[in-house]
């Protein structure tokens, strides 16, 4: 009789062990991921002095001669990298930045012999053959381009299972665009009288600064200055998940609406998600591709691989109007740390966000340049210049 006392007893210690072990764990993954982000803040201060700027995002180079980045004999990344990439050197990883910065000649066939050499900045980390792995596209652009395909490990999060296929070069960290995500995919569309809204042209600049109201502002320079709200009080980046291939709303894009669907409560349909299962949609829908699940390459500069808007709070849904260009993104930060997750603070702070933050009116289309923002205090955060009132955050 005795024994069965202590064997129950001993099986209670055990019950009651347990989750403060996995708690204990999870606690200590936490603090490796913030202490990951805080690398990633020294590196970008660093190359704030180093270049007096911050790294562009959506850079590289453009190649006038081969305007089609499907084609294997593409030499430019059609100005596609992510500000990540930039900040390699800054962070341990400079012997990768040579490789990227400079031409690179690759063994493709294993014989000994360069097969395939490389354009400085590499190939364009997000062209459709990114999810053929098994072509000869892939094999003569990304899949042989090393630099880009194999992963940094500051960038990626403890907490996050996600491993190999279909990501090949995984980031669990992205850069902030503010509280405003149009044209996310480089501010570039196409008007109806045939304009052509680019970041290059005078048109494009305008509507560039018009609207892309974060730390960062794709395809154009952006430098501590330009933080006029002040850098504790700006988020720079954000925490992401990566992409599991379970149809999780936080790695999966959905798309909603004509292009009129602006709010993040109009973007995202409840009809999409699974009765049983609400933190998951139904099916794939239209963006069952690899190159466009969520974290799945670190050099990547399109919307779904290294970017987060403050619209949607934390842990929200995942959606596009439309994918090509991107007309209105909502694409909030995640974490598989319960509760919330991480961002990077412009002065290199590293604060862990819940995911009940205030956020304003999520039936609100996003507020323009000039406009105090719409999405509360997690709105106010994105924006590098909104003048709204930032109350005890900083307490």
């Amino acid at each position: 009789m005795e024994l069965l006392v202590v064997i129950a007893i001993i099986g209670v210690l055990v019950g009651l062990l347990l989750p403060a072990v996995q708690a204990a764990r999870e606690a200590a993954r936490r603090m490796s991921c913030s202490n990951n982000f805080k690398q990633i803040g020294l590196a970008m201060h660093n190359y704030h002095s180093a270049y007096n700027q911050l790294p562009t995002h959506l850079g590289g180079t453009r190649d006038e001669l081969y305007k089609d980045i499907r084609a294997a004999t593409h030499q430019g990344n059609n100005l596609m990298l992510s500000g990540l990439v930039g900040l390699l050197p800054f962070m341990e990883s400079q012997t990768r930045w040579e490789q990227i910065s400079n031409p690179l000649l690759v063994d493709i066939d294993g014989d000994g012999t360069g097969d395939k050499r490389f354009a400085a900045m590499g190939p364009n980390p997000s062209c459709e053959p990114f999810a053929n792995r098994s072509g000869d596209n892939f094999a003569n652009t990304l899949g042989a381009y090393t630099p880009f395909t194999t992963e940094v490990p500051t960038l990626r999060c403890p907490s996050d299972p996600g491993r190999g296929l279909p990501g090949l070069s995984r980031t669990n960290y992205a850069i902030s665009l503010g509280d405003n995500g149009r044209r996310v995919m480089g501010l570039i569309r196409t008007a109806s009288d045939g304009r052509t809204f680019d970041s290059s042209t005078l048109d494009g600049a305008k509507f560039a600064r018009a609207h892309g109201r974060g730390f960062f502002i794709p395809t154009q320079k952006a430098a501590f200055r330009d933080v006029l709200d002040g850098l504790s009080n700006t988020i720079a980046m954000a925490e992401i998940n990566t992409d599991l291939g379970d149809l999780d709303i936080t790695t999966q894009p959905n798309q909603q609406g004509d292009g009129n669907a602006n709010s993040p409560n109009a973007c995202v349909g409840i009809a999409d998600r699974d009765p049983n299962r609400p933190r998951f949609w139904l099916n794939t829908g239209p963006y069952d591709q690899d190159f466009r699940r969520r974290g799945s390459c670190y050099a990547a500069g399109g919307p779904f691989n290294a970017v987060v808007t403050t619209t949607g709070p934390p842990n929200s849904a995942l959606c596009v109007t439309y994918f090509n260009r991107s007309d209105v993104g909502h694409l909030p930060p995640s974490s598989r740390h319960q509760g919330g997750c991480h961002v990077l603070m412009g002065d290199g702070a590293v604060k862990f966000i819940t995911d009940s933050i205030e956020s304003g009116n999520q039936d609100a289309a996003p507020a323009s340049s000039g406009q105090p923002s719409v999405y509360g205090l997690w709105g106010s955060l994105g924006t590098r210049a909104g003048k709204e009132p930032i109350e005890g955050f900083n307490d």
